[in-house]
């Protein structure tokens, strides 16, 4: 029991920095620690998006466990309430013509880099579920900002227009 008790003190002190309620944590480690069990851990994560509303770090985990868990069209859905919210806490425009100029200005800024991320990462699962222009689209549009490759638009739109004659150096 003891060693139980230091496990969850342990694995809450990791989720220390989350800014969500003890239940919320409690069902992020009881997700983790089901990881092998599926159904489980799925239960978890969706419970704790479920208390913890809109909480940007929770839907982070969700996406990634969802993406891990070869469950794309989920982790799609989650990337874009996860742009949906930044979009609108920060005010953006939907018309990339008038976003590009702001993500590359405040590329330095925690949310628009969450927001390039999230976007990036759109990208990739459509290219997972073969919507290969809106991914070329996506990931186009990211490349063209991130100039430094810090998400993995770049190399999936470098896979997507590959010519089938190019070596593979």
């Amino acid at each position: 029991m003891k060693l139980l008790r230091y496990i969850m003190v342990t694995n809450q002190d990791q989720l220390s920095w989350y800014d969500v309620s003890e239940e919320v944590k409690n069902l992020l480690i009881l997700a983790s620690n089901n990881w092998e069990n599926t159904i489980l851990a799925e239960q978890y994560i969706s419970e704790a998006l479920n208390k913890a509303k809109n909480n940007l770090d929770v839907l982070i985990g969700a996406y990634r466990f969802f993406f891990y868990k070869k469950k794309p069209e989920t982790a799609l859905d989650i990337a874009k309430k996860i742009l949906k919210i930044i979009r609108e806490t920060e005010k953006l425009p939907l018309q990339w013509e008038k976003l590009k100029p702001i993500l590359v200005g405040r590329q330095s800024d925690s949310s628009i880099r969450l927001y390039l991320n999230a976007y990036a990462a759109e990208g990739f699962i459509l290219a997972k579920l073969g919507r290969l222009e809106e991914a070329k689209l996506i990931t186009q549009r990211v490349k063209e900002i991130d100039k430094n490759r810090e998400s993995c638009a770049t190399t999936v739109f470098e896979v997507l227009t590959k010519s089938p004659d190019e070596d593979d150096d």
